[in-house]
């Protein structure tokens, strides 16, 4: 799911190794110690829809107290995008896996 920009852009250069991961079948890049919900926003991506109108969401607390920001894993687990740090070669999906099939 993709908006019409980013909603976050880095302003400092992060120092880290350099780290590949897939978000509903879309290759991204961020760096080591980013959170999964970072990397999203900062490449313009949106984790969902809202549930009574087509409005793009993403994190809304953006420190792992509320529910908006689940994300699944190719594992089938669920994942609080905001308090996750990206690992190299995550696959990761905006859907569980049971609603992508449907």
């Amino acid at each position: 799911m993709s908006s019409d920009g980013a909603q976050f852009m880095r302003v400092a250069t992060r120092r880290g190794a350099a780290i590949a991961l897939e978000f509903d079948g879309l290759p991204l890049a961020a760096t080591e110690g980013d959170s999964i919900l970072a990397v999203l926003l900062t490449h313009g991506l949106i984790l969902r829809r809202h549930e009574f109108g087509s409005e793009p969401r993403a994190g809304f607390c953006l420190m792992g107290a509320c529910q908006d920001c689940w994300v699944w894993s190719s594992h089938g687990g669920r994942l609080r995008a905001c308090t996750t740090p990206v690992a190299d070669g995550m696959i990761l999906a905006s859907q569980p896996p049971a609603a992508r099939h449907e």
